[in-house]
């Protein structure tokens, strides 16, 4: 039996709000990269999708193996952040991408999705639909998603988007170095759960862990 291949999705807010995150982002985008190729059993089982969302969302990089996709461009895109946009690309994502795995006869674990904004959704009623969409628990490649929030994220918004984490920041920390610490939470988790079982980090610096209810 082949091993089972894990579908990772960075989602990230690419509004206005974020600019002067996207380095920061960047950077630890690519020391991702380079912590999953120095873990060749787990590189090798895991694929790594990038997605950005504004107005709309769009695919920063498409899923592939690690280090094999294209480097994300730096630059924040536009004014709103439309949670609904990013969830309905996600399904449609992960769907595709799922089966296009399953075609080419790979083992698939349940997706696993890491989110990060700094605001609040400027689609309050339209986004929870769109939510309950991804996590649908009637759909077999529903993610699992661990959600993070800087800056003016809502508690409460994070809390309920993250259905297997959810993580606030505290205020401690400069605005680069929280997205360093999400960014190496990130591969910390992915490193740690070995392709396999989703393991999420009890701390992680600078940000408080919230409830959530796993779906």
């Amino acid at each position: 039996m082949p091993d089972r291949v894990l579908p990772c999705y960075v989602v990230f807010d690419e509004s206005c709000s974020m600019a002067d995150h996207m380095d920061s982002l960047n950077t630890g985008l690519r020391e991702l990269t380079g912590t999953l190729l120095g873990e060749p059993s787990i590189a090798g089982r895991t694929r790594l999708c990038v997605i950005g969302f504004a107005e709309t969302a769009r695919i920063v990089t498409p899923l592939s193996t690690p280090g094999t996709g294209p480097a994300r461009d730096g630059r924040a895109i536009g004014t709103e952040t439309n949670f609904g946009a990013a969830f309905a690309v996600l399904r449609e994502t992960i769907e595709r991408d799922v089966e296009a795995l399953r075609s080419a006869s790979c083992a698939v674990h349940q997706p696993v999705v890491f989110f990060l904004s700094d605001g609040q959704p400027t689609d309050p009623a339209a986004w929870p639909s769109a939510h309950a969409g991804l996590v649908d628990p009637g759909w077999a490649a529903r993610p699992r998603i661990v959600a993070f929030g800087i800056g003016d994220a809502d508690m409460t918004t994070i809390a309920r988007v993250g259905t297997h984490g959810a993580y606030l920041s505290t205020g401690d920390l400069t605005p680069r170095d929280t997205v360093r610490e999400f960014t190496a939470a990130l591969a910390g988790s992915v490193v740690a759960s070995g392709a396999a079982e989703l393991t999420v980090p009890r701390q992680v610096s600078g940000f408080t862990a919230l409830e959530t209810d796993a779906v």
